[in-house]
């Protein structure tokens, strides 16, 4: 089979196209012929060896994917040869075995029964952006119905996630973003305001979308840019929760001293495995019942990995990248 292979750490260019030995499932594994591969940010991370988390050499990379299975061990009950699954490997892969593939073994904790109504490439969208989203609004700053959340960068795969969960949950959502096509794609996927970030006096509409009251929370795509600013659009007992950052920044305290405000921290890799067990449960649901629609916002040749990460890391983000073997 065909798969992307780093052999040392470093840039986009390190992935690399070879010819591998097909994967044979163990008693306990699933073999999945992967149709679409999710691209995350983190993935070009790891691949670089900056991570706190780093794969012994060689590995192929990717946690997020959709496919069907093609063989499933003895011991496993839940699948089975023909089914359409998404993966979801965070923190679970086995050994060296990621979804930039053509065939990906899993084991059956990774894997998740994928509704006929959703495509692969949707699939592939789930894993880490939709957990991710589920995580920061409801397991770390305990989002409740009636609550306003700004989503600080909607329009990639996070941020449209956290629209589209926030807006079942009965959320008032406000969404950012830089681009007008990217803001459209967030009012349909269930934002009430949007916001462009670029704009001058952007948070001046902000604060009145909100009466003057503030945001009672804030999901954060980029802290090191914009934290020290969002600790003043924040209500009293407001929450950030920090989703991505890539560099240090200095913020007045104060502002979150007057408003009881909570800075939270979180990576999907402290999840549990009851904490998984409840995402997954409202994802599928969510799926089921029509109102989670992932966006793919780009489908890329296998083979074109190295481009994938280099995208995934710009700016102007719209939905998932996905690998497509």
């Amino acid at each position: 089979m065909k798969a992307i292979r780093v052999r040392e750490y470093g840039g986009p260019a390190v992935l690399t196209l070879e010819d591998v030995p097909d994967p044979n499932a163990g008693s306990g594994d699933v073999v999945v012929r992967v149709r679409a591969a999710g691209v995350n940010p983190v993935d070009a991370y790891i691949a670089t060896g900056t991570y706190p988390r780093k794969p012994p050499l060689p590995y192929t990379p990717g946690q997020d994917g959709a496919g069907e299975v093609v063989s499933a061990g003895a011991e496993v009950k839940d699948f089975k040869a023909g089914d359409r699954v998404y993966i979801c490997g965070v923190g679970r892969t086995v050994a060296g075995a990621g979804t930039y593939a053509e065939l990906a073994v899993c084991t059956p904790s990774q894997l998740h029964h994928l509704p006929s109504r959703v495509s692969f490439g949707q699939g592939a969208a789930l894993g880490v952006p939709y957990c991710t989203a589920y995580r920061a609004l409801f397991q770390r700053a305990h989002a409740t119905p009636g609550e306003t959340v700004l989503v600080h960068g909607a329009t990639g795969g996070v941020g449209i996630a956290c629209v589209e969960l926030a807006h079942a949950r009965g959320m008032t959502v406000i969404g950012s973003g830089g681009t007008e096509a990217g803001l459209k794609v967030v009012t349909e996927h269930g934002a009430d305001v949007v916001v462009n970030h670029k704009a001058d006096g952007y948070t001046d509409r902000i604060m009145n979308a909100t009466g003057g009251a503030g945001v009672n929370l804030i999901i954060e795509m980029a802290a090191h840019v914009n934290l020290d600013r969002d600790l003043g659009l924040l209500s009293k007992h407001g929450r950030v929760v920090v989703v991505g950052n890539r560099g240090k920044t200095d913020i007045d305290a104060r502002q979150a001293m007057g408003r009881d405000a909570a800075i939270l921290g979180m990576t999907l890799f402290n999840v549990t495995d009851l904490e998984f067990v409840e995402i997954h449960a409202a994802l599928i649901a969510g799926l089921t019942n029509g109102t989670l629609n992932p966006v793919v916002g780009r489908e890329i040749a296998l083979a074109d990995a190295p481009r994938a990460h280099e995208a995934v890391l710009g700016s102007g983000a719209l939905g998932k990248i996905v690998l497509v073997p």
